[in-house]
């Protein structure tokens, strides 16, 4: 039987606390960076395909059900301000060894296929504005890229996130400027903004449909509770600064489905499906080099495929530390000081779902595993009520996570609209973590997992999951 790690853990000598280094406004600026990405540079013609020219709905009704959820968030992170973390939290509430670590793996699983997405889009869109190659060659070439920065090892900083976000943000400011200029100048179809397609099922399925995927667009705001414990203050500063950079991330999502929709017909946009952007910008400045926008959004792509790779690799080795899983995912290059080989086996499941899968079911599947851990969450800063702390924290209001529960439950279900390839995708990922668990289980006999323990494998400053 193995001891529980925390025992060892304990007989360690006790670290010195990390530097409170960051503010409000860079915080704002970090909330705001974490959500921008992929999401929006790459699903806007896949949402369009699922909505029609009310392009802008869904985008707003993900914002609303992530703007709940990060109610709870405030709330955990404000009650537990040293501890990051949905799996953290999720023990923290319910104690089920088992159920830690399938919230776990499910986050680590999220990122692999977030990075797949990004993969796809740097290959199948951006590109293309420099170069035509095969898909298989250029998922080999840039998932390979990444597993050996990976392996070299990356130490992200927040004055390299507030870079990332300068770049990723002017894309996306091109595209609300060279829009409105044009609908100023009398382009586009402003009567597009109200239309629902409702060829394939009803009004309210339409919307859930389209919501269930443009909810890709807005996760990686939950991961900026990693931050905590390196904030000024974060009781008093973390709330404002959460809740202010999820609306200005979503006023920007918003502005550009508005400027896509008045400006191109939703069934262009679904035809352009990644290159929905550039479709845009052709309309609205045909003088505007596509190149300089494709390099946009390659260092956009980049940059989420990249952070979210280091984070699954960094949770499985995480999790191998802790004798869940096969010790093999534990093991560390020499000389490098990276764990190689937990970098190769994401690597490769990276590759085979940019080979095999739709961008659009590898960025609703993401969406999808990341609503479930959501509805997790949601329950967890509902029990963790009976648990009083001395100093004062941020509370949400009791309603946002029970809306919460029922929204993000909804739109996890195929009720929502969601089609049963994100399931099979999302099923196949978490059998993988569960036949991993009964090898180790084997194996080692009883474990226990203390989940406080992967906080440093996730300490990174850009998530960017969307």
């Amino acid at each position: 039987m193995v001891e529980p790690s925390s025992s060892s853990v304990a007989e360690l000598p006790r670290q010195p606390e990390l530097k409170r280094a960051i503010g409000p406004k860079l915080l704002l600026f970090f909330v705001v960076g974490d959500i921008l990405g992929t999401g929006i540079y790459a699903l806007t013609g896949d949402v369009a395909a699922r909505i029609g020219g009310a392009l802008w709905v869904p985008f707003l009704a993900a914002f609303i059900v992530a703007f709940l959820t990060a109610f709870s968030y405030l709330e955990l992170v404000g009650k537990y301000p040293g501890a990051g973390g949905a799996a953290l939290f999720t023990h923290k509430a319910f104690g089920v060894q088992f159920l830690t670590f399938m919230v776990t793996f499910t986050v680590m699983s999220s990122g692999v296929t977030s990075a797949a997405s990004a993969a796809k889009a740097f290959g199948d869109t951006y590109l293309r504005q420099f170069a035509t190659l095969p898909l298989w060659l250029v998922a080999a070439a840039f998932v390979t890229g990444l597993a050996l920065i990976n392996f070299r090892g990356v130490g992200e900083s927040m004055k390299a996130n507030v870079l990332l976000t300068c770049i990723e943000l002017s894309g996306l400011l091109i595209i609300i400027g060279a829009g409105m200029w044009a609908i100023g100048q009398g382009q586009g179809d402003a009567s597009r903004l109200v239309e629902v397609d409702t060829s394939n099922s009803g009004v309210l399925l339409s919307i859930t449909a389209a919501t269930s995927l443009a909810f890709f667009a807005m996760v990686g705001f939950e991961d900026s509770v990693n931050m905590a414990e390196e904030t000024r203050d974060p009781v008093k500063i973390f709330p404002k600064a959460m809740l202010i950079g999820m609306g200005v991330a979503a006023t920007i999502y918003v502005l550009v489905a508005v400027v896509a929709s008045t400006l191109v017909p939703a069934h262009e946009l679904a035809a352009a499906k990644s290159g929905a952007l550039l479709k845009v910008l052709q309309v609205s400045s045909p003088g505007f080099p596509l190149q300089l926008f494709g390099a946009i959004g390659l260092l956009a792509v980049i940059n989420s495929a990249l952070i979210n790779m280091l984070m699954a690799s960094r949770l499985l080795y995480g999790m191998a530390n802790e004798r869940i899983l096969p010790s093999v995912f534990g093991t560390v290059h020499p000389s490098r000081r990276t764990p190689w080989v937990s970098i190769v086996f994401t690597s490769v499941i990276a590759y085979v779902l940019v080979i095999s899968v739709d961008l659009s079911v590898l960025g609703g599947t993401t969406a999808l595993l990341l609503l479930a851990v959501f509805t997790l969450v949601n329950f967890a800063v509902l029990v963790l009520r009976k648990d009083k702390v001395e100093h004062k924290h941020f509370r949400a209001p009791t309603w946002a996570p029970v809306v919460g529960i029922v929204l993000c439950g909804f739109l996890a279900t195929p009720l929502s609209g969601r089609p049963s390839s994100q399931f099979l995708i999302a099923g196949i990922l978490l059998w993988v973590g569960v036949l991993l668990w009964f090898v180790n289980y084997l194996v080692v006999g009883r474990v226990s997992f203390d989940p406080s323990h992967l906080d440093d494998s996730r300490d990174h400053p850009h998530d960017d999951r969307d």
